[in-house]
């Protein structure tokens, strides 16, 4: 028989190389599914890059995607840093876009130097009181909060779905809410929405907050060992609260980003997913807030090309989900291999 021992601890740059190599070994992989598939794999990540990549259009469609992904993954990362495992950002994002949606459709007479600043408070509100209710139940109850936030995603999805076709449907059309008014909508700078000038400065915020804080300390000791953050005098309970309404805060700020920038309305198809993608893309940058800029804006290339290849090379979205899983599934590999090794347990007779 086996038995699974720790190695001793890595440096941070062989960490970081062993990743890059775990993600290049991961596309070599997926080359091998797409010429299985009957396809060239050569041709296939060509036109991968050529979709995000190829036109100023396409640009931009890429950054509307990475911009959402890294205010969400800095939002996961709070929680993850605490070991709170958070799988709620989609819904999170959900609530912050309705509580911006709110404001933008009741209030569109109001100018836009109040209105978007309005609608940007709400999303923050709603994203962190929905986050709040499992953070909460684990607190008050101990429950698990991977399942209370998972199952709130789909609650939020299909509160949205209820305002889409009932109460906020626009009166003599398709099932939709209205437009939102120019003043609603985020302006754009360079060419992109001021969602990236956004994103940057929570990349800043949330890296201070981590490493040059009280609170991200006691948020990082929390994460290592509750005993050792109740001997330290951390208030424990307090400190997952404040925490996890934190991160509910920043997915909801992502919510309103994406509803008054992009889709410039609500629907129940607006998150694309991305609330699900933030947890891949916070644990690929190994809950380092500059790293989530750069694994954002790959998977942002990812979901971008991917919709360029069903058209180029008839090749289904749902073939570059396979290629997320196959990612993450190499990264989670090396991660073992590297921390941990499997040697022949001892016989009753030998050492142990």
């Amino acid at each position: 028989m086996f038995r699974i021992i720790k190695k001793p601890e890595l440096s941070p740059g062989r960490a970081v190389l062993s990743q890059i190599l775990a993600i290049l070994v991961s596309l070599c992989a997926a080359a091998i599914i797409v010429l299985i598939l009957g396809y060239n794999p050569i041709e296939f990540y060509a036109n991968l890059v050529k979709g995000a990549l190829g036109s100023a259009y396409r640009v931009r469609a890429t950054f509307n995607k990475a911009i959402p992904l890294v205010i969400l993954s800095l939002g996961t990362l709070i929680a993850f840093k605490m070991k709170f495992w958070n799988i709620g950002a989609e819904g999170q994002m959900c609530m912050g876009a309705f509580g911006a949606a709110y404001f933008a459709l009741n209030f569109s007479h109001l100018p836009a130097y109040v209105l978007l600043p309005l609608m940007a408070l709400a999303g923050l509100v709603c994203g962190g009181i929905w986050a709040l209710i499992p953070a909460l139940l684990k607190v008050k109850f101990g429950t698990s909060e991977t399942l209370v936030t998972l199952m709130l995603n789909y609650v939020a999805l299909r509160w949205i779905t209820y305002l889409q076709y009932g109460p906020w449907r626009e009166v003599g059309g398709m099932p939709k809410i209205a437009t939102f008014e120019a003043n609603a909508v985020l302006p754009s700078v360079f060419g992109i929405h001021i969602g990236w000038i956004i994103a940057l400065v929570l990349t800043v915020f949330v890296y201070i907050l981590m490493t040059r804080t009280k609170f991200g300390y006691e948020i990082s000791v929390l994460g290592e060992s509750q005993a050792t953050a109740r001997y330290a005098g951390i208030n424990v309970n307090k400190t997952i609260v404040i925490a996890i309404l934190l991160s509910g805060a920043l997915c909801g700020l992502a919510g309103m980003v994406q509803s008054s920038a992009v889709e410039k309305t609500l629907t129940e198809q607006f998150t694309g997913g991305l609330g699900f993608t933030a947890v891949i893309t916070t644990y690929l940058a190994r809950l380092s807030a500059p790293a989530i800029i750069v694994t954002s804006f790959l998977f942002a290339i990812l979901l971008a090309g991917g919709s360029f290849l069903e058209t180029s090379m008839r090749i289904p979205i749902s073939m570059i989900y396979a290629m997320q899983a196959v990612i993450i599934f190499f990264v989670l590999g090396s991660e073992f291999f590297l921390n941990y090794k499997i040697v022949p347990r001892a016989g009753k007779g030998g050492a142990k």
